[in-house]
C-alpha cells in the first residue's frame, strides 16, 4: 500500500490554488480520484469550470461567500462559522465513506485565520485520513504546526506583482 503524503503550498505570492489544481488534472489524467474543496470561495470559477467537466475530480465549496470575510457583518460572520461546522462534519463523514486518491483543502489556512475551522480539526483529519491519500492544503500564513505535520512546503514569495499598479482580477487569469 502506498502512503501518501501532505502537501502545503503557501506564502503572499500567487500560484497556491493553481499549484493545487495542476496537481489535480494531473492526478486525474491518470485515473485518480480528487475530491477539491474550496473554502471562501463563492464566484464561479474558471477552474471549477473545467472541474465540472472532468468526471474524476469532484469540486466542493464550504464557507461559501461572495465577499471577503472582513468585510462581513458581525452577524454574518457568526453565521458563516455556524454553517461551516455543519460542512465540516459532512466533509470528514465524506472522507470516511468515499475513497478518494487526493484530498485538496484550498484556502483552508484562510478558514482557520477566521475562525471558521480549528487547527486542531485539520491536524486530526491528517492524522487520521486513510493511509493511502495525498492532501493538499494551500493558503497564506501556514502554521508552524502544520508544516511540522507536511511533506512538502512550498512558498510562494511575491517578487512583483501587476496588482500593485491598480489591476484588478481577471476572469480567466486569476479566476
Amino acid at each position: 500500500m502506498n502512503k501518501g503524503f501532505v502537501q502545503i503550498y503557501t506564502g503572499d505570492g500567487k500560484g497556491k490554488t493553481t499549484a493545487a489544481l495542476g496537481l489535480s488534472f494531473r492526478a486525474a489524467g491518470r485515473g485518480k480520484k480528487v475530491l477539491f474543496v474550496q473554502f471562501l470561495k463563492g464566484i464561479r470559477t474558471g477552474e471549477e469550470v473545467s472541474m465540472g467537466e472532468n468526471e474524476q475530480i469532484t469540486h466542493l465549496k464550504l464557507a461559501e461567500t461572495v465577499r471577503f470575510f472582513h468585510t462581513l457583518s458581525e452577524e454574518e460572520q457568526e453565521e458563516l462559522k455556524s454553517r461551516v461546522k455543519g460542512e465540516w462534519v459532512a466533509l470528514k463523514k465524506r472522507i470516511e465513506t468515499d475513497p478518494m486518491d487526493i484530498l485538496v483543502l484550498d484556502e483552508i489556512m484562510a478558514a482557520m485565520h477566521h475562525g471558521l475551522v480549528d487547527e486542531a480539526d485539520v491536524l486530526e483529519l491528517l492524522a487520521t485520513r486513510p493511509v493511502p491519500m495525498e492532501v493538499i492544503l494551500t493558503g497564506r500564513n501556514a502554521s508552524d504546526r502544520l508544516m511540522q505535520e507536511a511533506d512538502l512546503v512550498t512558498e510562494m514569495v511575491n517578487c512583483r506583482h501587476y496588482y500593485s499598479k491598480g489591476v484588478l482580477s481577471r476572469v480567466g487569469i486569476e479566476y
